[in-house]
Protein backbone atom coordinates (compact mmCIF):
# COMPACT_ATOMS: atom_id res chain seq x y z
CA UNK A 1 0.00 0.00 0.00
CA UNK A 2 1.07 3.59 -0.53
CA UNK A 3 -0.14 4.55 2.93
CA UNK A 4 2.30 4.44 5.81
CA UNK A 5 1.07 1.14 7.23
CA UNK A 6 0.09 -1.96 5.31
CA UNK A 7 -3.08 -3.76 6.38
CA UNK A 8 -2.86 -6.70 8.73
CA UNK A 9 -2.74 -10.02 6.97
CA UNK A 10 -5.85 -11.12 8.83
CA UNK A 11 -9.08 -9.28 8.21
CA UNK A 12 -10.71 -7.70 11.27
CA UNK A 13 -13.58 -9.40 13.02
CA UNK A 14 -16.74 -8.92 10.96
CA UNK A 15 -14.89 -8.24 7.70
CA UNK A 16 -15.79 -11.69 6.34
CA UNK A 17 -19.45 -10.67 6.44
CA UNK A 18 -18.93 -7.73 4.12
CA UNK A 19 -20.56 -8.31 0.74
CA UNK A 20 -17.97 -7.87 -2.02
CA UNK A 21 -19.01 -7.56 -5.64
CA UNK A 22 -17.15 -7.11 -8.91
CA UNK A 23 -18.16 -4.85 -11.79
CA UNK A 24 -16.61 -6.04 -15.05
CA UNK A 25 -16.81 -3.33 -17.71
CA UNK A 26 -16.54 -4.83 -21.18
CA UNK A 27 -16.55 -3.45 -24.70
CA UNK A 28 -15.59 -5.66 -27.67
CA UNK A 29 -13.92 -8.03 -25.21
CA UNK A 30 -14.94 -11.30 -26.86
CA UNK A 31 -11.33 -12.48 -27.06
CA UNK A 32 -10.38 -11.68 -23.45
CA UNK A 33 -13.46 -11.84 -21.22
CA UNK A 34 -13.43 -15.57 -20.46
CA UNK A 35 -9.72 -15.61 -19.66
CA UNK A 36 -10.09 -12.56 -17.41
CA UNK A 37 -12.87 -14.17 -15.37
CA UNK A 38 -11.07 -17.51 -15.21
CA UNK A 39 -7.99 -15.82 -13.72
CA UNK A 40 -9.83 -14.72 -10.58
CA UNK A 41 -8.21 -16.46 -7.58
CA UNK A 42 -10.14 -19.46 -6.23
CA UNK A 43 -10.00 -18.01 -2.71
CA UNK A 44 -11.69 -14.86 -3.94
CA UNK A 45 -14.20 -16.71 -6.13
CA UNK A 46 -15.40 -18.69 -3.10
CA UNK A 47 -16.25 -15.56 -1.11
CA UNK A 48 -17.36 -13.02 -3.72
CA UNK A 49 -21.03 -12.11 -3.39
CA UNK A 50 -21.68 -11.37 -7.05
CA UNK A 51 -20.01 -10.48 -10.33
CA UNK A 52 -21.76 -8.23 -12.83
CA UNK A 53 -20.48 -8.19 -16.42
CA UNK A 54 -21.69 -5.07 -18.22
CA UNK A 55 -21.31 -5.30 -22.00
CA UNK A 56 -21.51 -1.75 -23.31
CA UNK A 57 -23.27 -2.48 -26.62
CA UNK A 58 -20.25 -4.23 -28.13
CA UNK A 59 -20.13 -4.78 -31.89
CA UNK A 60 -18.76 -8.32 -31.35
CA UNK A 61 -20.26 -11.26 -29.43
CA UNK A 62 -18.94 -10.29 -25.97
CA UNK A 63 -22.41 -10.72 -24.47
CA UNK A 64 -23.01 -14.19 -25.90
CA UNK A 65 -19.59 -15.40 -24.79
CA UNK A 66 -20.27 -14.06 -21.31
CA UNK A 67 -23.55 -15.97 -21.15
CA UNK A 68 -21.90 -19.23 -22.28
CA UNK A 69 -19.22 -18.81 -19.62
CA UNK A 70 -21.88 -18.20 -16.97
CA UNK A 71 -23.70 -21.43 -17.82
CA UNK A 72 -20.58 -23.51 -17.24
CA UNK A 73 -19.20 -21.59 -14.27
CA UNK A 74 -19.73 -21.77 -10.52
CA UNK A 75 -19.16 -18.02 -10.21
CA UNK A 76 -22.17 -15.95 -9.01
CA UNK A 77 -22.36 -14.20 -12.36
CA UNK A 78 -24.81 -11.89 -14.10
CA UNK A 79 -24.24 -10.76 -17.67
CA UNK A 80 -26.07 -7.73 -19.08
CA UNK A 81 -25.86 -5.91 -22.38
CA UNK A 82 -26.68 -2.24 -22.80
CA UNK A 83 -28.79 -1.59 -25.88
CA UNK A 84 -26.95 1.69 -26.46
CA UNK A 85 -23.31 2.47 -25.76
CA UNK A 86 -23.19 4.37 -22.46
CA UNK A 87 -19.50 5.19 -22.62
CA UNK A 88 -16.77 4.18 -20.18
CA UNK A 89 -18.13 6.40 -17.42
CA UNK A 90 -21.76 5.63 -18.21
CA UNK A 91 -21.09 1.90 -18.00
CA UNK A 92 -19.58 2.36 -14.54
CA UNK A 93 -22.52 4.48 -13.42
CA UNK A 94 -24.91 1.68 -14.32
CA UNK A 95 -22.76 -0.83 -12.46
CA UNK A 96 -22.40 1.27 -9.31
CA UNK A 97 -26.15 1.91 -9.31
CA UNK A 98 -26.58 -1.86 -9.32
CA UNK A 99 -24.08 -2.23 -6.45
CA UNK A 100 -25.88 0.38 -4.35
CA UNK A 101 -29.34 -1.05 -5.02
CA UNK A 102 -28.21 -4.60 -4.21
CA UNK A 103 -26.73 -3.62 -0.85
CA UNK A 104 -23.12 -4.52 -1.59
CA UNK A 105 -20.50 -3.23 0.84
CA UNK A 106 -17.54 -3.21 -1.57
CA UNK A 107 -17.39 -3.15 -5.35
CA UNK A 108 -14.28 -3.79 -7.46
CA UNK A 109 -13.86 -2.35 -10.95
CA UNK A 110 -12.28 -4.88 -13.31
CA UNK A 111 -11.73 -4.41 -17.04
CA UNK A 112 -12.87 -7.21 -19.29
CA UNK A 113 -9.89 -6.80 -21.63
CA UNK A 114 -7.50 -8.33 -19.08
CA UNK A 115 -5.24 -5.27 -18.87
CA UNK A 116 -5.41 -5.36 -15.08
CA UNK A 117 -4.40 -8.61 -13.41
CA UNK A 118 -7.37 -10.40 -11.76
CA UNK A 119 -4.83 -12.35 -9.69
CA UNK A 120 -4.28 -9.21 -7.56
CA UNK A 121 -7.93 -8.51 -6.77
CA UNK A 122 -7.54 -9.62 -3.15
CA UNK A 123 -4.74 -7.07 -2.69
CA UNK A 124 -7.10 -4.37 -3.95
CA UNK A 125 -9.90 -5.39 -1.58
CA UNK A 126 -7.78 -5.98 1.56
CA UNK A 127 -7.53 -2.34 2.79
CA UNK A 128 -11.31 -1.98 2.48
CA UNK A 129 -11.94 -5.16 4.44
CA UNK A 130 -9.55 -3.87 7.08
CA UNK A 131 -11.45 -0.59 7.33
CA UNK A 132 -8.37 1.41 6.35
CA UNK A 133 -9.71 3.13 3.24
CA UNK A 134 -12.84 4.24 1.40
CA UNK A 135 -11.26 3.61 -2.00
CA UNK A 136 -8.25 1.60 -3.17
CA UNK A 137 -6.45 2.10 -6.47
CA UNK A 138 -4.09 -0.33 -8.09
CA UNK A 139 -1.01 1.63 -9.13
CA UNK A 140 1.49 0.70 -11.81
CA UNK A 141 3.80 3.47 -10.62
CA UNK A 142 4.44 2.46 -7.03
CA UNK A 143 7.23 0.01 -7.91
CA UNK A 144 10.05 1.84 -9.63
CA UNK A 145 10.61 0.64 -13.20
CA UNK A 146 7.67 -1.76 -13.10
CA UNK A 147 5.48 0.11 -15.60
CA UNK A 148 8.12 0.23 -18.36
CA UNK A 149 9.21 -3.35 -17.68
CA UNK A 150 5.59 -4.42 -18.08
CA UNK A 151 5.42 -2.94 -21.56
CA UNK A 152 3.92 0.49 -20.97
CA UNK A 153 4.97 2.62 -23.96
CA UNK A 154 7.40 5.38 -23.04
CA UNK A 155 5.10 8.16 -24.25
CA UNK A 156 2.28 6.82 -22.06
CA UNK A 157 4.62 6.48 -19.10
CA UNK A 158 5.82 10.08 -19.41
CA UNK A 159 2.29 11.36 -19.99
CA UNK A 160 1.07 9.46 -16.94
CA UNK A 161 3.82 10.88 -14.73
CA UNK A 162 3.44 14.48 -15.92
CA UNK A 163 -0.36 14.52 -15.72
CA UNK A 164 -0.34 12.87 -12.30
CA UNK A 165 2.13 15.44 -10.94
CA UNK A 166 0.05 18.35 -12.20
CA UNK A 167 -3.19 16.81 -10.96
CA UNK A 168 -1.72 16.22 -7.51
CA UNK A 169 -0.59 19.85 -7.30
CA UNK A 170 -3.97 21.22 -8.32
CA UNK A 171 -6.03 18.85 -6.18
CA UNK A 172 -3.75 18.78 -3.14
CA UNK A 173 -3.29 15.00 -3.28
CA UNK A 174 -0.25 12.74 -3.35
CA UNK A 175 -1.22 9.79 -5.54
CA UNK A 176 1.39 7.86 -7.47
CA UNK A 177 -1.05 7.43 -10.36
CA UNK A 178 -4.38 9.00 -11.36
CA UNK A 179 -4.89 6.88 -14.47
CA UNK A 180 -5.31 3.31 -13.33
CA UNK A 181 -8.65 1.64 -13.98
CA UNK A 182 -8.14 -1.06 -11.34
CA UNK A 183 -10.09 0.18 -8.34
CA UNK A 184 -12.27 -0.85 -5.42
CA UNK A 185 -14.68 1.31 -3.44
CA UNK A 186 -16.79 1.16 -0.36
CA UNK A 187 -20.30 1.31 -1.78
CA UNK A 188 -21.46 3.73 0.91
CA UNK A 189 -18.68 6.10 -0.22
CA UNK A 190 -19.88 5.92 -3.83
CA UNK A 191 -23.42 6.63 -2.64
CA UNK A 192 -22.26 10.01 -1.32
CA UNK A 193 -20.95 11.13 -4.73
CA UNK A 194 -22.98 12.88 -7.41
CA UNK A 195 -22.33 10.08 -9.90
CA UNK A 196 -25.25 10.83 -12.27
CA UNK A 197 -23.71 14.22 -13.07
CA UNK A 198 -20.21 12.85 -13.68
CA UNK A 199 -18.83 12.36 -17.19
CA UNK A 200 -19.83 9.38 -19.34
CA UNK A 201 -16.38 9.45 -20.93
CA UNK A 202 -12.93 8.29 -19.80
CA UNK A 203 -12.45 11.23 -17.42
CA UNK A 204 -15.06 9.64 -15.16
CA UNK A 205 -12.24 8.03 -13.17
CA UNK A 206 -10.71 11.46 -12.54
CA UNK A 207 -14.03 12.87 -11.40
CA UNK A 208 -14.35 9.96 -8.95
CA UNK A 209 -11.00 10.91 -7.39
CA UNK A 210 -12.01 14.55 -7.11
CA UNK A 211 -15.35 13.60 -5.59
CA UNK A 212 -13.65 11.41 -3.00
CA UNK A 213 -11.15 14.15 -2.18
CA UNK A 214 -13.91 16.74 -1.83
CA UNK A 215 -15.70 14.50 0.69
CA UNK A 216 -12.49 13.88 2.65
CA UNK A 217 -12.51 10.16 1.81
CA UNK A 218 -9.45 7.99 2.42
CA UNK A 219 -7.72 6.78 -0.75
CA UNK A 220 -5.12 4.00 -0.58
CA UNK A 221 -2.92 2.60 -3.33
CA UNK A 222 -1.49 -0.88 -3.78
CA UNK A 223 1.11 -1.92 -6.39
CA UNK A 224 -0.09 -3.90 -9.38
CA UNK A 225 1.81 -5.30 -12.36
CA UNK A 226 1.67 -3.58 -15.73
CA UNK A 227 0.47 -5.56 -18.70
CA UNK A 228 0.03 -4.43 -22.29
CA UNK A 229 -1.22 -7.07 -24.69
CA UNK A 230 -3.27 -7.09 -27.88
CA UNK A 231 -6.24 -5.20 -26.40
CA UNK A 232 -7.48 -2.24 -28.41
CA UNK A 233 -7.23 1.16 -26.73
CA UNK A 234 -10.34 3.27 -27.30
CA UNK A 235 -8.99 6.33 -25.51
CA UNK A 236 -8.28 9.48 -27.52
CA UNK A 237 -5.17 10.61 -25.67
CA UNK A 238 -5.38 14.33 -26.46
CA UNK A 239 -9.08 14.56 -25.64
CA UNK A 240 -8.52 12.57 -22.45
CA UNK A 241 -5.74 14.90 -21.30
CA UNK A 242 -7.88 17.95 -22.08
CA UNK A 243 -10.90 16.55 -20.21
CA UNK A 244 -9.06 15.50 -17.06
CA UNK A 245 -7.17 18.79 -16.83
CA UNK A 246 -10.44 20.64 -17.23
CA UNK A 247 -11.85 18.57 -14.36
CA UNK A 248 -9.00 19.28 -11.94
CA UNK A 249 -8.81 22.98 -12.82
CA UNK A 250 -12.56 23.31 -12.24
CA UNK A 251 -12.15 21.47 -8.95
CA UNK A 252 -9.36 23.81 -7.86
CA UNK A 253 -11.42 26.87 -8.79
CA UNK A 254 -14.34 25.56 -6.75
CA UNK A 255 -12.02 25.06 -3.78
CA UNK A 256 -11.01 28.70 -4.18
CA UNK A 257 -14.68 29.73 -4.21
CA UNK A 258 -14.66 30.70 -7.89
CA UNK A 259 -16.64 27.79 -9.23
CA UNK A 260 -20.26 27.90 -10.29
CA UNK A 261 -22.78 28.12 -7.48
CA UNK A 262 -26.54 28.09 -7.14
CA UNK A 263 -28.94 30.82 -6.11
CA UNK A 264 -30.08 28.92 -3.02
CA UNK A 265 -29.58 30.11 0.54
CA UNK A 266 -25.99 29.51 1.62
CA UNK A 267 -26.07 27.84 5.04
CA UNK A 268 -22.45 26.64 5.10
CA UNK A 269 -20.09 28.06 7.72
CA UNK A 270 -17.83 30.77 6.35
CA UNK A 271 -14.07 30.43 6.32
CA UNK A 272 -12.31 32.59 8.90
CA UNK A 273 -9.67 34.85 7.30
CA UNK A 274 -7.68 36.39 10.18
CA UNK A 275 -5.04 38.01 7.93
CA UNK A 276 -4.47 41.67 8.79
CA UNK A 277 -5.27 42.51 5.16
CA UNK A 278 -8.66 40.73 5.14
CA UNK A 279 -12.08 42.02 6.22
CA UNK A 280 -11.96 39.77 9.29
CA UNK A 281 -8.53 41.17 10.15
CA UNK A 282 -9.77 44.76 9.98
CA UNK A 283 -12.88 44.01 12.05
CA UNK A 284 -10.77 42.22 14.65
CA UNK A 285 -8.39 45.19 14.81
CA UNK A 286 -11.29 47.54 15.52
CA UNK A 287 -12.66 45.20 18.19
CA UNK A 288 -9.25 44.75 19.84
CA UNK A 289 -8.85 48.53 20.14
CA UNK A 290 -12.25 48.91 21.79
CA UNK A 291 -12.76 48.60 25.54
CA UNK A 292 -14.33 45.26 26.57
CA UNK A 293 -18.10 45.47 26.23
CA UNK A 294 -21.25 43.84 24.92
CA UNK A 295 -20.89 42.68 21.31
CA UNK A 296 -23.60 41.42 18.97
CA UNK A 297 -22.18 39.28 16.15
CA UNK A 298 -24.84 39.22 13.45
CA UNK A 299 -24.30 36.28 11.10
CA UNK A 300 -21.85 34.65 13.52
CA UNK A 301 -21.65 31.39 11.52
CA UNK A 302 -19.77 28.73 13.51
CA UNK A 303 -18.45 31.25 16.05
CA UNK A 304 -14.77 31.06 15.08
CA UNK A 305 -14.66 34.85 14.69
CA UNK A 306 -16.61 35.37 17.91
CA UNK A 307 -14.12 33.22 19.83
CA UNK A 308 -11.32 35.62 18.86
CA UNK A 309 -13.47 38.56 19.93
CA UNK A 310 -14.18 36.96 23.32
CA UNK A 311 -10.45 36.44 23.82
CA UNK A 312 -10.16 40.25 24.08
CA UNK A 313 -12.62 40.46 26.95
CA UNK A 314 -15.85 41.13 25.07
CA UNK A 315 -19.16 39.44 25.90
CA UNK A 316 -20.45 38.11 22.57
CA UNK A 317 -24.01 37.25 21.58
CA UNK A 318 -24.18 35.47 18.24
CA UNK A 319 -27.08 35.43 15.79
CA UNK A 320 -27.38 33.19 12.74
CA UNK A 321 -29.89 31.28 10.65
CA UNK A 322 -28.19 27.96 11.40
CA UNK A 323 -26.81 26.66 14.68
CA UNK A 324 -23.46 25.38 13.42
CA UNK A 325 -21.54 22.70 15.24
CA UNK A 326 -19.47 24.13 18.09
CA UNK A 327 -20.99 27.62 18.01
CA UNK A 328 -22.43 27.31 21.52
CA UNK A 329 -18.90 26.81 22.87
CA UNK A 330 -17.57 29.93 21.13
CA UNK A 331 -20.18 32.55 22.04
CA UNK A 332 -21.62 33.66 25.38
CA UNK A 333 -25.16 33.45 24.02
CA UNK A 334 -26.65 32.28 20.73
CA UNK A 335 -29.91 33.27 19.04
CA UNK A 336 -31.17 31.40 15.98
CA UNK A 337 -33.00 33.77 13.65
CA UNK A 338 -33.75 34.56 10.02
CA UNK A 339 -32.36 38.05 9.53
CA UNK A 340 -34.81 38.66 6.70
CA UNK A 341 -37.48 38.77 9.42
CA UNK A 342 -35.40 41.13 11.57
CA UNK A 343 -33.78 40.51 14.93
CA UNK A 344 -36.06 38.82 17.47
CA UNK A 345 -37.02 40.67 20.65
CA UNK A 346 -34.85 38.36 22.76
CA UNK A 347 -31.77 39.94 21.13
CA UNK A 348 -32.25 42.95 23.36
CA UNK A 349 -30.56 46.34 23.14
CA UNK A 350 -27.67 48.27 24.66
CA UNK A 351 -24.81 46.77 22.66
CA UNK A 352 -21.51 48.63 22.64
CA UNK A 353 -20.51 47.09 19.31
CA UNK A 354 -22.51 45.28 16.66
CA UNK A 355 -20.64 43.35 13.97
CA UNK A 356 -22.34 42.77 10.60
CA UNK A 357 -19.53 41.24 8.57
CA UNK A 358 -20.67 40.29 5.06
CA UNK A 359 -24.31 40.15 6.16
CA UNK A 360 -26.28 42.99 4.57
CA UNK A 361 -25.84 41.63 1.05
CA UNK A 362 -27.56 38.41 2.16
CA UNK A 363 -30.86 39.99 3.21
CA UNK A 364 -33.74 41.23 1.07
CA UNK A 365 -34.12 44.56 2.90
CA UNK A 366 -30.66 45.70 4.10
CA UNK A 367 -32.00 49.15 5.06
CA UNK A 368 -34.46 47.64 7.51
CA UNK A 369 -31.77 45.43 9.07
CA UNK A 370 -29.20 48.23 9.35
CA UNK A 371 -31.84 50.48 10.94
CA UNK A 372 -32.68 47.68 13.39
CA UNK A 373 -28.99 47.34 14.29
CA UNK A 374 -28.78 51.09 14.90
CA UNK A 375 -31.66 50.88 17.37
CA UNK A 376 -29.92 48.08 19.31
CA UNK A 377 -26.86 50.23 20.12
CA UNK A 378 -26.01 51.66 23.50
CA UNK A 379 -25.25 55.39 23.65
CA UNK A 380 -21.96 55.92 21.84
CA UNK A 381 -22.06 52.42 20.34
CA UNK A 382 -20.92 51.51 16.84
CA UNK A 383 -21.96 49.12 14.07
CA UNK A 384 -18.97 47.53 12.30
CA UNK A 385 -19.91 46.59 8.74
CA UNK A 386 -18.21 44.91 5.79
CA UNK A 387 -19.78 44.54 2.35
CA UNK A 388 -18.40 43.24 -0.96
CA UNK A 389 -17.79 45.73 -3.76
CA UNK A 390 -19.83 44.95 -6.85
CA UNK A 391 -17.73 47.55 -8.70
CA UNK A 392 -14.64 45.36 -8.26
CA UNK A 393 -13.03 44.51 -11.60
CA UNK A 394 -14.10 40.84 -11.42
CA UNK A 395 -17.91 41.23 -11.21
CA UNK A 396 -17.69 44.40 -13.32
CA UNK A 397 -15.83 42.55 -16.08
CA UNK A 398 -18.11 39.51 -16.03
CA UNK A 399 -21.18 41.70 -16.25
CA UNK A 400 -19.74 43.81 -19.09
CA UNK A 401 -18.98 40.65 -21.06
CA UNK A 402 -22.45 39.24 -20.49
CA UNK A 403 -21.04 36.43 -18.33
CA UNK A 404 -22.77 37.28 -15.05
CA UNK A 405 -23.46 34.26 -12.87
CA UNK A 406 -23.12 33.28 -9.22
CA UNK A 407 -20.02 31.78 -7.66
CA UNK A 408 -19.63 29.75 -4.50
CA UNK A 409 -17.83 32.63 -2.77
CA UNK A 410 -16.73 36.20 -3.37
CA UNK A 411 -18.62 39.27 -4.65
CA UNK A 412 -20.91 36.98 -6.68
CA UNK A 413 -21.55 34.59 -3.79
CA UNK A 414 -24.54 32.35 -4.45
CA UNK A 415 -26.20 33.64 -1.27
CA UNK A 416 -26.12 37.34 -2.20
CA UNK A 417 -29.46 38.96 -2.95
CA UNK A 418 -28.28 42.61 -2.92
CA UNK A 419 -25.19 44.19 -4.50
CA UNK A 420 -23.41 47.38 -3.44
CA UNK A 421 -20.96 49.89 -4.84
CA UNK A 422 -19.30 52.44 -2.59
CA UNK A 423 -21.82 55.12 -3.62
CA UNK A 424 -24.90 52.94 -3.21
CA UNK A 425 -23.81 51.75 0.22
CA UNK A 426 -23.07 55.33 1.24
CA UNK A 427 -26.69 56.19 0.45
CA UNK A 428 -27.84 53.22 2.53
CA UNK A 429 -25.83 54.48 5.53
CA UNK A 430 -27.45 57.91 5.26
CA UNK A 431 -30.95 56.47 4.81
CA UNK A 432 -30.47 54.36 7.96
CA UNK A 433 -29.75 57.51 10.01
CA UNK A 434 -26.08 56.74 10.55
CA UNK A 435 -22.73 58.33 9.82
CA UNK A 436 -19.21 57.03 9.15
CA UNK A 437 -16.55 57.24 11.83
CA UNK A 438 -13.93 55.34 9.82
CA UNK A 439 -13.85 53.63 6.42
CA UNK A 440 -11.39 51.05 5.12
CA UNK A 441 -11.03 49.14 1.85
CA UNK A 442 -9.37 45.73 1.52
CA UNK A 443 -8.13 44.05 -1.64
CA UNK A 444 -8.81 40.62 -3.07
CA UNK A 445 -8.07 37.60 -0.85
CA UNK A 446 -5.39 36.36 -3.21
CA UNK A 447 -4.18 33.97 -0.53
CA UNK A 448 -6.96 31.61 -1.68
CA UNK A 449 -4.69 30.69 -4.58
CA UNK A 450 -2.70 28.65 -2.07
CA UNK A 451 -5.69 26.75 -0.75
CA UNK A 452 -5.77 23.02 -1.10
CA UNK A 453 -2.61 22.68 -3.13
CA UNK A 454 0.29 22.60 -0.71
CA UNK A 455 2.41 24.35 -3.34
CA UNK A 456 5.02 26.63 -1.73
CA UNK A 457 5.99 28.22 -5.03
CA UNK A 458 2.38 29.11 -5.76
CA UNK A 459 2.01 30.55 -2.27
CA UNK A 460 5.03 32.82 -2.84
CA UNK A 461 3.63 33.99 -6.16
CA UNK A 462 0.27 34.65 -4.49
CA UNK A 463 2.03 36.65 -1.78
CA UNK A 464 3.73 38.90 -4.33
CA UNK A 465 0.48 39.32 -6.25
CA UNK A 466 -1.28 40.30 -3.03
CA UNK A 467 1.24 43.12 -2.48
CA UNK A 468 0.52 44.44 -5.98
CA UNK A 469 -3.23 44.12 -5.45
CA UNK A 470 -3.08 46.09 -2.19
CA UNK A 471 -1.20 48.87 -3.95
CA UNK A 472 -3.81 48.92 -6.71
CA UNK A 473 -6.57 48.99 -4.10
CA UNK A 474 -5.05 52.08 -2.47
CA UNK A 475 -4.72 53.78 -5.86
CA UNK A 476 -8.21 52.93 -7.20
CA UNK A 477 -10.41 51.53 -4.42
CA UNK A 478 -13.67 51.47 -6.37
CA UNK A 479 -12.13 49.21 -9.05
CA UNK A 480 -9.69 47.09 -7.08
CA UNK A 481 -11.32 47.20 -3.65
CA UNK A 482 -12.77 43.80 -2.81
CA UNK A 483 -14.66 44.82 0.33
CA UNK A 484 -15.63 48.10 2.00
CA UNK A 485 -15.58 48.32 5.78
CA UNK A 486 -17.13 50.97 8.03
CA UNK A 487 -17.39 52.01 11.66
CA UNK A 488 -20.85 53.57 11.93
CA UNK A 489 -22.66 55.47 14.67
CA UNK A 490 -26.01 57.20 14.95
CA UNK A 491 -26.15 60.42 12.91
Amino acid sequence: MSESAAPDSAAPEGAAQLRVGVLVVAYNAAGTLVQTLARLPHTFARTVDHIMVCDDASSDNTYEIGLRFKNGSHLPLTVVRHENNLGYGGNQKAGYKWAIEHGLDIVVLLHGDGQYAPEHIEDIVAPLLAGEADAVFGSRMLERGGALAGGMPLYKFLGNKVLTKVQNKLAGLDLSEWHSGYRAYRVDALAQLDLPHYSDDFDFDTEIILGLADKGMRIAEVPIPTYYGDEICYVNGMKYAKDIMGDVVSYRLRRMGLGEGSTGVDTAAYELKPSAHSSHGVLLDWLERAAPGRVLDVGCSDGEFAALVRAHGHHVTGVDLVEHEGVMDRVDAFIQADLNAGLPDETGTGYDLIVAGDVLEHVIDPLALLSDLRDRLADGGEVLVSVPNFGHWYPRGRTALGLFDYDQRGPLDQGHVRFFTRKSFGRLITDAGMKVNEARTVGSPIDVLGRGGGNERLEKIAGRAAVVDRAATRAWPTLFGYQFLYRLERA
